[in-house]
C-alpha cells in the first residue's frame, strides 16, 4: 500500500487482511505493512498510481493466510514507481517458506527505477539469482534437508511493453478485449503431464502431483527463470496470484472480476471468493490496470 512515490510490501507473516493497517510511505523507500487495527475492520487494499514514460497505471495488492494454514507463507510487492509487481509463495514441504518469500520481495523492492527495459530485466534477474544463492547457503548452514524456497512471479511494465519473469507455479494473467489469458506457464509436474498429453488440463488440479513444482528460488544452484514479453495497450488488466487463488477460483471467474472492477476491489473480491470456498492455502493477489479502460473501473 503506497502512494505514487512508494513501494508496498505485504509480509508473509501477515495473518489477516482484517488486521492490516496502512503505513505512510516515504519516497522511494519500501513500506512494510504491519499487524494492527480492529478485528471488525474489513479487508482492504489501497490503489497505487504512477505515471511512467507511458502509460498510467493503477494497482493494488493483498494477501491472506486463508482458512486452513496457521501462518501466511506468501508475500507480495507493489513497486509501481519502478513498474514492478511480484507475488512469492513459500514452498510447501520446505522449511521457513515465509522467510523465503519475504526474502524474495524485500530484495526485489531494492530494484531501482529503470532507464530502459533491459536494465529492469537485468536487475530483477540478478536479484532473484542472488536470493537463490542466499537461500541455498542458509539451508546448508541450518542443515535443512528440505530446503528454504519460494516461487515467484514478476510483472514489469516499461513504456509500452510488459515482461513476465517467474519460477514455480505462481501465475500472471492478462485481461484484454474481454478475454482472460494465462501469461506464465506453471513450472510443475502436472504441467509436464498436460504438455505430454498424459492428462487433460481439466484433470490437473485434482492430480496427486498437483502441488509438486519443478522450479523455485532456493532449490537448485542454477535458478530456472522463464521470461515472456508483450505489448501494453490502453485498457489492459494484469493479475498476479499465488496458487491459493487459482486452485479455488477459475480463470473465467478471475477474468470476470478484473474486467469489471478496479484493482482495489478486484484483489479484495477475489480473496473473499477464495475464503468463501474454504481457502485451503494462503492467497495473494496483485491487480494492475492500464489507463484507457472505463474511468469508472480503471
Amino acid at each position: 500500500m503506497a502512494d505514487h512515490t512508494g513501494i508496498s510490501i505485504m509480509p508473509a507473516r501477515l495473518a489477516s487482511l482484517s488486521h492490516l493497517q496502512a503505513v505512510e510511505p516515504k519516497p522511494h523507500r519500501p513500506v512494510i505493512a504491519a499487524l494492527a487495527g480492529s478485528p471488525s475492520s474489513k479487508p482492504f487494499a489501497e490503489p497505487c498510481a504512477v505515471t511512467l514514460t507511458r502509460p498510467t497505471i493503477t494497482s493494488a495488492v493483498a494477501t491472506h493466510r486463508g482458512g486452513v494454514r496457521p501462518i501466511n507463507e506468501d508475500a507480495v510487492l507493489d513497486a509501481a514507481s519502478v513498474g514492478l509487481w511480484a507475488v512469492a509463495d513459500g514452498v510447501g514441504g520446505a522449511d521457513a517458506g515465509d522467510r523465503a518469500s519475504m526474502a524474495v520481495v524485500e530484495t526485489l523492492a531494492l530494484v531501482p527505477r529503470p532507464e530502459r527495459a533491459a536494465d529492469l530485466l537485468a536487475s530483477v534477474r540478478a536479484v532473484l539469482e542472488d536470493v537463490n544463492r542466499r537461500l541455498i547457503a542458509e539451508s546448508r548452514r541450518l542443515g535443512s534437508s528440505r530446503g528454504i524456497a519460494s516461487t515467484v512471479v514478476c510483472l514489469m511494465v516499461v513504456e509500452n511493453r510488459f515482461f513476465c519473469m517467474w519460477a514455480g507455479d505462481s501465475r500472471l494473467y492478462r485481461w484484454r478485449d474481454r478475454q482472460i489469458e494465462q501469461v506464465s506457464r506453471d513450472h510443475s509436474e502436472v504441467q509436464r503431464l498436460v504438455d505430454s498429453g498424459a492428462i487433460s488440463a481439466a484433470d490437473a488440479p485434482l492430480h496427486p502431483l498437483a502441488h509438486v513444482i519443478t522450479s523455485a528460488v532456493g532449490i537448485e544452484p542454477v535458478l530456472r527463470l522463464d521470461c515472456v514479453e508483450g505489448d501494453v495497450r490502453p485498457g489492459d488488466r494484469f493479475l498476479l496470484c499465488s496458487d491459493g487463488l487459482n486452485r479455488v477460483v477459475t480463470d473465467a471467474e478471475i477474468g470476470l472480476v478484473i474486467g469489471l472492477v478496479n484493482p482495489k476491489e478486484a484483489v479484495n473480491h477475489l480473496i473473499q471468493m477464495a475464503l468463501d470456498r474454504g481457502a485451503p492455502d494462503n492467497v495473494s493477489v496483485a491487480a494492475i490496470s492500464i489507463a484507457g479502460a472505463d474511468p469508472a473501473h480503471g
